[in-house]
């Protein structure tokens, strides 16, 4: 779930700086995220309703031992977000909402562990989807991991920026939402510093050792501009074109970012190994992550 970037959600609190151990609860909350995703992916078919993934994604994070991050925040009404075709963001699951065959949806997952946060997203095809859907998706995943790749101590919150922008550019003409944006997430689901998906690398807080963010790219096929519709939540692309969003949360630590969201802290993805010492989940092996098979990243002359 991301945070608007006029307005911003609730007041400002500056920037949390966590402990290995508070970072480790995080770890905790992640996996039940990546997990619950994997899960979610896997139910989405042709005729399923987006009520029945809520349903399926309550069950999963609580039977986790984990709370929904979404339920009643700000008297939102659901443990996900569901969010299909042309809706960007915070679409609200519905026993009346259908999946067809081409559609895609991206479901956007919170879990609370201990008093910490994990934030992720994913975008999926319903079926067989459309070659330019599928590219949609693949640039939406690659920038991303283009973002997360610069989430490292001593570069600046303008390098994942750009880093996103960048990326998206050079896949093809996409819109950059720039409306909403990533956040700052631990002890609470939206924190500062809001991170955009575009701007000039070197600007921006300096990235320390102890932060912990939500990175989220949103694309379009067509114009970036959004309309809020009538239930106050969901975001669609104002030109009716189809949106992808993903999303991870990323811990900044000495050694190099930690996929939080990602079953292999972000291995496969961004190489090396995972910072902290020991995973808290040493049974998942390293892997791809939810949502793709995309080639490992690395970094880009950004």
């Amino acid at each position: 779930m991301r945070r608007r970037n006029v307005g911003g959600w609730g007041r400002r609190v500056g920037i949390e700086i966590k402990t290995p151990e508070q970072f480790a609860v995080m770890r905790e909350a992640g996996l039940v995220v990546a997990r619950a995703l994997r899960v979610l992916a896997a139910a989405v078919r042709p005729g399923v309703t987006t009520a029945e993934l809520d349903a399926l994604a309550e069950a999963e994070i609580r039977g986790a031992g984990a709370t929904p991050s979404f339920k009643g925040y700000y008297d939102y009404p659901a443990t996900i977000c569901t969010s299909v075709n042309e809706e960007i963001v915070h679409g609200i699951p519905s026993p009346r909402r259908s999946l067809r065959e081409g559609d895609i949806i991206s479901i956007d997952c919170g879990a609370i562990v201990g008093g910490w946060h994990g934030d992720a997203a994913v975008t999926v095809g319903v079926g067989d989807i459309s070659p330019e859907h599928a590219r949609l998706l693949q640039a939406c995943e690659t920038a991303l991991w283009r973002g997360l790749v610069q989430a490292r101590a001593g570069g600046r919150l303008g390098d994942i920026s750009h880093a996103v922008e960048t990326s998206a550019a050079r896949c093809g003409r996409y819109g950059v939402v720039e409306e909403y944006t990533g956040h700052g997430i631990g002890s609470a689901m939206h924190m500062d510093p809001p991170v955009p998906n575009y701007g000039r690398p070197g600007r921006g807080p300096r990235l320390r050792p102890g932060m912990a963010l939500a990175v989220e790219p949103m694309l379009t096929l067509g114009s970036p501009e959004t309309v809020l519709l009538d239930d106050g939540w969901t975001v669609v692309t104002a030109d009716g074109s189809r949106a992808a969003h993903f999303e991870h949360t990323v811990a900044i630590t000495g050694d190099g970012p930690w996929v939080l969201t990602a079953e292999d802290g972000g291995l496969y993805r961004l190489g090396g190994t995972t910072p902290l010492g020991r995973d808290p989940s040493p049974q998942d092996p390293p892997g791809p992550p939810t949502g793709g098979n995309l080639p490992p990243v690395t970094p880009g002359p950004y």
